[in-house]
């Protein structure tokens, strides 16, 4: 039903609260998120650089992965940045206008969209080296890696417009306090004084759509992974194959584990304070722990990063 528009004035600006419930701690919470972030910067500025410098990780599996860095630093940047702001105080924290509200809403779902499909990518991968080993070169070759890589990213940037679109069509009469750290979608449609039926089925499809479609190719993937597995009769081979794919599996785990239960439902109300909590879990935990759980697992990141960086050469001074 549309509010009567005698009585409203269209909002033109929104306040994030952010954690007001923690404000006692607020200076805990600022230093534990600032290091946090800055520690996702390191790590995926680290794994960008040493992939590019070191010609023994130009395989297509880093290719992947230093897309997976790109978009984690973008992913964390939209949103911590200002967040930080919010607990120092500052009113450009706390504000944001309309018009920027929806654009890092748009942003924010477009990086997590694509980094779903980026996640499919890299399980293809795994599962072409594993169960095709004689048939990867022609599979996954680099002018395929590029066009997939192309494809998640185009893919990923499709996906917000139409649901942004319907947001852009509501009306936003006041209240403006989004109860949130950034402009999340069920936030905003608590706000609105519109109908906003057609906009939760057409969020709660894509999704869905977006989810069940990327974790379908990486259940596919690693189902035949495990297949090929079982018919090794080596433990030692078995393991080292199984020991390529165990930090993808936990990547994948805690990320689309927060997802599911974010964004694939179709009600507005629950409990925000849990919600936000979710949210940190998969915009600033997950992509600060993913350098850590493909470096500090994978004997190649770890034998680059100490040529590249030749902190054997530190350790001789």
């Amino acid at each position: 039903m549309q509010p009567d528009t005698k009585n409203w004035t269209q909002v033109t600006e929104f306040v994030m609260v952010g954690f007001a419930e923690v404000h006692e701690a607020h200076f805990l919470f600022l230093t534990l998120f600032l290091t946090m972030y800055l520690f996702t910067l390191v790590e995926n500025l680290a794994i960008i650089l040493v992939v590019g410098l070191d010609h023994q990780l130009r395989r297509p599996m880093y290719f992947f992965l230093t897309h997976l860095s790109c978009l984690e630093i973008w992913y964390t940047s939209i949103t911590v940045p200002k967040m930080l702001a919010g607990f120092i105080g500052m009113d450009e924290g706390k504000n944001i206008s309309y018009a920027g509200c929806l654009s890092q809403l748009f942003l924010f779902t477009f990086l997590g969209a694509t980094e779903c499909f980026l996640l499919a990518a890299m399980a293809y991968d795994r599962y072409v080296a594993i169960c095709l080993p004689l048939r990867y070169a022609a599979l996954v070759s680099w002018g395929s890696c590029f066009r997939l890589a192309a494809a998640c990213w185009l893919v990923g940037f499709l996906t917000p417009i139409l649901p942004i679109y319907l947001m852009s069509r509501l009306v936003f009469c006041g209240p403006n306090i989004i109860d949130h750290f950034f402009c999340d979608a069920s936030p905003l449609l608590a706000l609105s004084c519109s109908d906003v039926t057609l906009k939760e089925m057409v969020d709660f499809l894509v999704s869905l759509a977006v989810l069940l479609a990327s974790s379908m190719v990486i259940a596919v993937s690693y189902g035949n992974i495990v297949w090929t597995l079982l018919h090794i009769h080596s433990a030692a081979e078995r393991r080292k194959a199984f020991s390529t794919c165990a930090a993808h599996l936990t990547v994948v785990s805690l990320f689309y584990g927060t997802l599911f239960f974010i964004y694939v439902r179709t009600k507005v109300t629950s409990s925000t304070s849990f919600n936000k909590v979710v949210s940190v879990f998969y915009s600033i935990v997950t992509p600060m722990l993913n350098p850590l759980i493909y470096s500090l697992r994978n004997k190649e990141v770890k034998g680059a990063l100490g040529r590249v960086f030749s902190f054997k050469s530190w350790k001789g001074q």
